[in-house]
């Protein structure tokens, strides 16, 4: 497992409000949300970034934006949501262990960043 936040809040090393669980992903509300309705949807398996992933990951990352629209319709987001992946430093990412934000609750602007 993955030594990052994410890595100890899949090992249940530090809590996290957990709101979709399986065998493959994990997501809970950001400690630090940016909306009314922020949360992470995280591989249990530990890809560092988006760049990192390889062929072998493709059923999982398909999982991930699966799981993704399911939490955004279980957070009752039916008006809207944007989902984002960070990627590298200057794409805004600091916990390395790949992750898909889901935002909603409000009118997201453009350009985002």
């Amino acid at each position: 497992m993955s030594d990052t936040v994410f890595g100890k809040i899949i090992r249940r090393e530090i809590p996290a409000d957990i709101v979709y669980e399986d065998d493959a992903v994990l997501a809970f509300k950001d400690i630090n949300p940016q909306a009314p309705v922020h949360v992470l949807v995280i591989p249990k398996e530990p890809i560092p970034k988006l760049d990192e992933a390889a062929q072998k990951h493709q059923q999982l990352l398909g999982h991930l934006l699966l799981t993704a629209k399911e939490v955004a319709a279980k957070m009752e987001l039916e008006r809207g949501y944007r989902l984002v992946i960070n990627n590298g430093d200057e794409g805004g990412q600091t916990v390395y262990h790949l992750h898909v934000h889901i935002l909603g609750g409000r009118p997201m602007t453009w350009p985002p960043g």
